[in-house]
């Protein structure tokens, strides 16, 4: 019985030794040699440092191997990494510093300067230092005998509604049932070669680095450049004969919007999944077009349940204004409908809040019992023992073949002009627009208006209400509309709507 992901990396590493199972853009990496230097960061944060068990460690990342390396080692030590970005607000930083009080705090030459400015009197350790301990396995195999699974393995931020964030903390054993599911419905195995393009702070990551350590794969790590330099994008897939990526919406999106494919294709793409923002389905087919053999897989779920917890195959065609399904629960996780009042599921075919059970919810948010208690609930159909779900935020209802709809968020919903609307059945009909290359709306509860924020290659306001009401009522059309040329993104890379909100309609 696996009890850690570190088995993965045990099994992969007496399997395939020599294989390169991390590349970036400067360095690559074995199996043996990888798990080497995983193993003396180690010894060096239990023998020498004295972390203690179970602690939290700070690794600024880059998009290198060097990050990867600290992840793998903070788990052998018996503790849990919290990746932060130095090129993150220095507040925001500090914040996470004290929600976490971290023991120690693992930097490059690249990223330690972001100490100088912040207020922490704990070790600051430096990678290239830690990696010439040399390791003390009998003291990890004492460590290692004393793990069980749902011991945590990393906190990741999010943002709060406070202003505070606030760190996801999620075990061993929720990750287990992610990556062995994805390996059972997706065919992973050791030809597996990923090409990563989330942020190793954004959970979309966990899928990239355990799927590649648990099939005995490859992961090359896609400078961030390269997605503003897509034809080089396509060469670097072909060069690197990348077969699998899974990618936030946006990034397939700047494919289609600059039509790359008609000029070169991914030679080796086989198995293309996707998360974070809804799919436009004219996205989606333009992907189908040239490349009509791939794999095609919507993914849903947000942090705080291990990354996803229900997926959808593509396989029929869509219509560009139709709505992709989210799909099934995967096993060993079970999908609840409830009410406004979170008491009572509704009835099949109504819109419910998603609700999750089962092993693949987090711990709960780090050192924050307040938040924690406000979104993991004791199950409501549950009042015989205790049992936890997860109440998403999210809209969601059943329809006929039994895959599960996405509508909004929760929030995403208000009353306008006397109608019930959802934000989201507005964008959707405005992304499915030829001329469009994104959309978001917000509303404006002060005003009462609907703001309609939308990226094309130039204005098109007028055409742009002429095509809508083709397919929605006229009250739910946008009060307010303001153009991009493109649209800002967070570093997650989804639509930043917290920007356009406090730039535009909170600070107007």
């Amino acid at each position: 019985m696996q009890r850690s992901v570190l088995d993965y990396l045990e099994e992969s590493a007496e399997r395939f030794p020599e294989k390169i199972v991390f590349a970036d853009d400067k360095n690559k990496i074995c199996y043996h040699e990888f798990q080497n230097q995983a193993k003396a960061v180690a010894t060096a944060l239990a023998d020498c440092v004295k972390v203690g068990r179970n602690q939290p460690v700070v690794v600024f990342i880059e998009r290198s191997i060097e990050s990867l390396i600290s992840f793998f080692g903070v788990a052998y030590s018996g503790n849990f990494y919290v990746p932060v970005d130095c090129q993150m607000p220095a507040k925001r930083i500090e914040l996470i510093f004290q929600t976490l009080s971290p023991k120690a705090a693992i930097v490059t030459e690249g990223t330690k300067k972001v100490m100088e400015e912040l207020p922490y009197d704990g070790k600051v350790l430096e990678l290239q230092e830690l990696i010439r301990t040399k390791v003390n396995q009998e003291m990890l195999d004492k460590i290692a005998a004393q793990r069980i699974d749902t011991d945590p393995l990393y906190a990741m931020f999010t943002s709060g509604s406070t202003g505070v964030p606030k760190g996801v903390l999620v075990g061993h054993r929720s990750v287990i049932d992610l990556i062995d599911n994805f390996k059972e419905e997706f065919g992973f195995d050791e030809t597996l070669m990923l090409g990563n393009q989330a942020p190793f702070d954004f959970d979309v990551s966990v899928k990239d680095i355990y799927s590649t350590v648990k099939n005995g794969g490859t992961m090359h790590v896609i400078p961030k450049v390269m997605f503003s330099m897509v034809a080089s994008l396509i060469d670097y897939l072909n060069k690197n004969e990348i077969n699998t990526v899974i990618w936030a919406t946006s990034a397939l999106r700047i494919i289609e919007n600059l039509n790359v494919f008609s000029q070169k294709t991914p030679t080796y793409l086989r198995t293309v999944m996707f998360s974070g923002e809804v799919m436009p389905n004219k996205v989606l087919n333009y992907w189908r077009k040239y490349l009509p053999d791939a794999m095609y897989v919507n993914l849903y779920g947000p942090t705080e349940i291990t990354c996803n917890c229900t997926f959808y195959k593509v396989d029929r065609p869509f219509a560009d204004e139709d709505t992709l399904p989210i799909g099934t629960a995967f096993q060993n996780t079970d999908i609840l409908l409830l009410d406004g009042e979170r008491k009572n599921e509704v009835e099949f075919g109504q819109v419910g809040e998603i609700c999750v059970r089962g092993s693949s919810l987090a711990l709960g948010y780090y050192n924050n019992w307040e938040k924690t208690k406000e979104a993991f609930i004791q199950n409501p159909l549950n009042s015989w023992y205790p049992e936890l779900i997860y109440c998403t935020g999210d809209l969601g209802r059943y329809v006929e073949d039994g895959n599960l709809m996405f509508i909004s968020r929760k929030d995403y919903q208000i009353k306008h002009m006397g109608h019930r609307i959802e934000l989201g059945e507005i964008e959707i009909a405005i992304n499915a627009l030829s001329f469009v290359e994104a959309a978001c709306c917000i509303y404006d509860e002060k005003e009462e208006k609907i703001v309609l924020f939308y990226q094309a290659i130039e204005q098109c306001d007028r055409e742009l209400l002429k095509s809508l009401g083709k397919v929605i009522p006229r009250y739910m059309f946008p009060n307010k509309m303001v153009y991009f040329e493109r649209l800002p993104l967070n570093k997650n890379a989804k639509i930043d709507r917290a920007w356009l909100k406090e730039t535009y309609i909170v600070k107007k």
